[in-house]
């Protein structure tokens, strides 16, 4: 009798299990719902308030903390989304240097009812603050980080082409990337890669 019970409860949670990963994978993002930004596009953004962390070095090290980090003090906040925010980075130096030096601003957005943080000593500090937008050019690239320079150069060339130039740093928002609750591969990651934008 107990055999069986254990029995039953090893294939209910099975059974959970897999259900649960099959959700999950079917409320990830997907490829298709960025159609749009395959070829560059230029749209109006909203200033945005955000929850960042500053980290310098190669972004291999840093990134996952960086971006652990601001998960772990944006949980604790009343009101915001429990699924969907995904992370954005500004790298305010140029890609020539060499990546151990690399300055990364990570942020989450936030929700406007959110005017303080709490009391909170933790290293790297997490501070808030607003990053301007306005005018922005953008593309989808996907696949690795390492292969993103195709599709930089493309965004790049589109501004010129379209009478604008770039202001600002380098942005990316990482759609669908590592350190998911389901694991992604790298061929499968999405990154919209923006830069704000004003006329010539």
């Amino acid at each position: 009798m107990i055999k069986k019970i254990l029995i039953g409860i090893v294939l209910l949670l099975v059974v959970l299990g897999v259900g649960g990963y099959f959700f999950l994978s079917f409320q990830m993002p997907k490829e298709k719902d960025f159609e749009n930004l395959k070829e560059p596009k230029i749209r109006e953004m909203a200033s945005q308030r955000m929850l960042v962390v500053e980290m310098k070095g190669d972004p291999k090290e840093t990134s996952g903390k960086a971006i652990g980090r601001l998960y772990q003090v944006y949980y604790k906040l009343p009101g915001v989304s429990k699924s969907g925010v995904a992370p954005v980075a500004r790298w305010p130096l140029d890609f020539s240097v060499p990546a151990d030096q690399w300055l990364g601003r990570f942020g989450l957005k936030l929700p406007g009812n959110i005017t303080s943080l709490p009391e909170d000593t933790a290293e790297p500090k997490v501070k808030t603050e607003t990053w301007e937008y306005g005018q922005v050019a953008e593309i989808l690239h996907v696949g690795p980080y390492d292969q993103e320079t195709p599709n930089i150069n493309k965004l790049k060339e589109f501004i010129e082409k379209s009478g604008y130039q770039t202001v600002g740093e380098h942005e990316e928002e990482y759609i669908k990337s590592t350190g998911m609750l389901i694991p992604v591969k790298p061929k499968d990651y999405l990154t919209i890669i923006r830069y704000r934008i004003i006329k010539k």
